[in-house]
């Protein structure tokens, strides 16, 4: 008789990739990431487990956003107080600090409890090309790109 496996922390085998996010839609290097992130790539998946891989996005100031979101769409956050909620263009946030327009996408797409911001805590956004985690030695993930 066959048992369903159940994966032990030592059954973990994490890797590092890297995404060149150039030209790449937002939400679609978002869906990505957190899969990466969460493991769901891996025959070894557990959705109580926190199974995926440490993810490096570089160029994160070059991504992408289709039709006239870069206008019209907006990133939200509030303070916790009464009158604290507070929305900035993605033109302005892409322009300023697009390292957290990107962490915002991906965040979205993760659990929202402990297991979430453990994976969270895997993934480095960097606005350039270069990156400090030459010596992990990471592989490189291409997107497919599709014609926007």
């Amino acid at each position: 008789m066959t048992r369903t496996f159940s994966p032990t922390p030592a059954d973990i085998q994490r890797n590092w990739v890297v995404i060149d996010a150039t030209d790449v839609v937002l939400g679609r290097l978002a869906s990505h990431a957190a899969a990466l992130l969460r493991g769901k790539h891996k025959p070894t998946f557990a959705p109580h487990m926190d199974m995926g891989d440490f993810v490096i996005i570089v160029n994160a100031g070059k991504v992408a956003l289709t039709g006239s979101k870069l206008e019209q769409k907006k990133a939200y956050r509030h303070s916790g107080y009464p009158g604290g909620l507070s929305a900035v263009g993605y033109a302005e946030l892409l322009e300023k600090n697009p390292v957290r327009a990107v962490e915002k996408a991906i965040r979205g797409m993760l659990p929202k409890n402990s297991l979430g911001r453990a994976q969270i805590k895997k993934l480095k956004v960097y606005a350039g090309a270069e990156h400090p985690h030459a010596a992990q030695q990471p592989t490189a993930y291409t997107l497919d790109q599709v014609a926007q």
